[in-house]
Protein backbone atom coordinates (compact mmCIF):
# COMPACT_ATOMS: atom_id res chain seq x y z
CA UNK A 1 0.00 0.00 0.00
CA UNK A 2 1.55 3.26 -1.40
CA UNK A 3 1.67 6.38 1.89
CA UNK A 4 0.25 9.16 0.97
CA UNK A 5 2.86 12.02 -0.02
CA UNK A 6 2.41 15.55 2.02
CA UNK A 7 2.59 18.47 -0.45
CA UNK A 8 5.61 20.84 -0.03
CA UNK A 9 4.13 23.69 1.10
CA UNK A 10 2.78 22.24 4.19
CA UNK A 11 6.32 21.10 5.27
CA UNK A 12 7.58 24.63 4.23
CA UNK A 13 4.84 26.10 6.59
CA UNK A 14 5.71 24.03 9.22
CA UNK A 15 9.67 25.11 9.50
CA UNK A 16 8.81 28.07 8.85
CA UNK A 17 6.35 28.54 12.07
CA UNK A 18 8.76 26.58 13.95
CA UNK A 19 11.38 28.97 13.43
CA UNK A 20 9.14 31.55 14.13
CA UNK A 21 8.66 30.46 17.35
CA UNK A 22 11.97 29.54 18.38
CA UNK A 23 12.77 33.52 17.17
CA UNK A 24 10.26 34.77 19.63
CA UNK A 25 10.90 32.79 22.48
CA UNK A 26 14.83 34.06 22.14
CA UNK A 27 13.98 37.76 22.05
CA UNK A 28 11.56 37.33 25.09
CA UNK A 29 13.87 35.32 26.89
CA UNK A 30 15.87 37.93 28.80
CA UNK A 31 16.10 41.52 28.61
CA UNK A 32 18.55 43.36 26.47
CA UNK A 33 20.03 46.23 27.72
CA UNK A 34 23.09 48.33 26.01
CA UNK A 35 24.78 50.75 28.03
CA UNK A 36 26.05 54.21 26.46
CA UNK A 37 27.10 57.60 28.07
CA UNK A 38 23.76 59.38 27.54
CA UNK A 39 21.33 56.24 29.11
CA UNK A 40 19.90 53.30 28.79
CA UNK A 41 18.26 51.34 26.43
CA UNK A 42 16.03 48.23 26.67
CA UNK A 43 14.75 45.82 24.58
CA UNK A 44 12.78 42.37 25.28
CA UNK A 45 10.99 41.02 22.52
CA UNK A 46 8.42 44.33 20.77
CA UNK A 47 9.24 46.10 23.77
CA UNK A 48 11.58 48.61 23.66
CA UNK A 49 12.46 52.04 26.54
CA UNK A 50 15.12 54.20 26.05
CA UNK A 51 15.98 55.89 29.24
CA UNK A 52 18.55 58.85 29.49
CA UNK A 53 20.60 59.48 32.61
CA UNK A 54 19.51 62.82 32.86
CA UNK A 55 15.52 62.52 33.20
CA UNK A 56 15.95 60.00 36.33
CA UNK A 57 14.06 61.49 39.35
CA UNK A 58 14.69 58.85 41.95
CA UNK A 59 15.79 54.92 42.12
CA UNK A 60 14.96 52.73 44.37
CA UNK A 61 14.61 48.55 45.34
CA UNK A 62 11.23 46.84 45.83
CA UNK A 63 10.25 43.48 46.75
CA UNK A 64 7.47 43.68 45.08
CA UNK A 65 5.50 45.39 41.79
CA UNK A 66 2.62 46.97 42.89
CA UNK A 67 -0.84 45.59 41.79
CA UNK A 68 -1.43 47.26 38.10
CA UNK A 69 -3.62 46.56 34.95
CA UNK A 70 -1.75 44.47 32.10
CA UNK A 71 -2.55 46.67 28.96
CA UNK A 72 -0.36 44.44 26.84
CA UNK A 73 2.78 42.30 27.37
CA UNK A 74 2.32 38.16 29.48
CA UNK A 75 3.55 37.29 32.18
CA UNK A 76 4.65 33.55 32.19
CA UNK A 77 6.17 31.79 35.07
CA UNK A 78 8.78 34.00 36.97
CA UNK A 79 8.86 36.67 33.99
CA UNK A 80 6.59 39.82 33.15
CA UNK A 81 7.07 42.17 30.15
CA UNK A 82 5.24 45.08 28.85
CA UNK A 83 3.12 47.87 29.70
CA UNK A 84 0.69 47.98 32.33
CA UNK A 85 -1.73 50.93 33.90
CA UNK A 86 -0.67 51.90 37.78
CA UNK A 87 -4.27 53.38 37.82
CA UNK A 88 -7.15 55.51 36.13
CA UNK A 89 -8.56 58.36 37.06
CA UNK A 90 -10.08 61.62 35.23
CA UNK A 91 -7.02 63.47 35.86
CA UNK A 92 -3.66 61.04 34.90
CA UNK A 93 -3.55 57.46 32.73
CA UNK A 94 -0.43 56.71 33.88
CA UNK A 95 1.44 53.60 32.02
CA UNK A 96 4.13 51.66 33.43
CA UNK A 97 6.88 49.91 31.40
CA UNK A 98 7.61 46.25 33.26
CA UNK A 99 10.94 44.46 32.33
CA UNK A 100 11.19 41.32 34.99
CA UNK A 101 12.68 38.11 34.47
CA UNK A 102 12.43 37.16 37.91
CA UNK A 103 9.70 38.31 40.07
CA UNK A 104 11.64 36.60 43.35
CA UNK A 105 14.08 38.52 43.64
CA UNK A 106 14.08 42.33 44.47
CA UNK A 107 13.32 44.79 41.35
CA UNK A 108 14.49 48.32 40.04
CA UNK A 109 12.06 51.00 40.61
CA UNK A 110 12.79 54.19 38.31
CA UNK A 111 11.21 56.85 38.31
CA UNK A 112 11.64 59.65 35.37
CA UNK A 113 10.10 62.54 34.03
CA UNK A 114 8.51 63.24 37.37
CA UNK A 115 5.75 60.34 37.49
CA UNK A 116 6.57 58.10 34.63
CA UNK A 117 7.80 54.49 36.46
CA UNK A 118 9.59 51.25 35.07
CA UNK A 119 10.51 48.35 36.54
CA UNK A 120 13.26 46.21 35.65
CA UNK A 121 15.51 43.17 37.39
CA UNK A 122 17.93 40.46 35.61
CA UNK A 123 17.62 36.46 36.34
CA UNK A 124 20.80 37.50 37.45
CA UNK A 125 20.12 39.22 41.36
CA UNK A 126 24.07 40.60 41.14
CA UNK A 127 23.29 42.01 37.26
CA UNK A 128 20.10 43.65 39.19
CA UNK A 129 22.35 44.87 41.63
CA UNK A 130 25.44 46.56 39.63
CA UNK A 131 22.70 48.36 37.34
CA UNK A 132 21.10 49.82 40.54
CA UNK A 133 24.14 51.01 41.59
CA UNK A 134 24.78 52.27 38.30
CA UNK A 135 21.15 53.74 38.13
CA UNK A 136 21.98 55.77 41.42
CA UNK A 137 25.44 57.22 40.58
CA UNK A 138 24.49 58.48 37.84
CA UNK A 139 21.24 60.48 39.82
CA UNK A 140 23.51 61.33 42.12
CA UNK A 141 25.63 63.24 39.78
CA UNK A 142 22.97 64.60 38.45
CA UNK A 143 21.78 65.94 41.77
CA UNK A 144 25.08 67.78 41.52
Amino acid sequence: MAAKKRHWLWNFLLIVTLIVCLVAFAVHYKNWTKLDSEGIKMVSGIYYKELKFSELDSITMVDRIPPMERLNGFSALEKGKGLYREFKDSLTDKKVHVFVDNFEQQKIRVVYKDSLKLFINYKDSLETVELFQLFKSKLELNSD
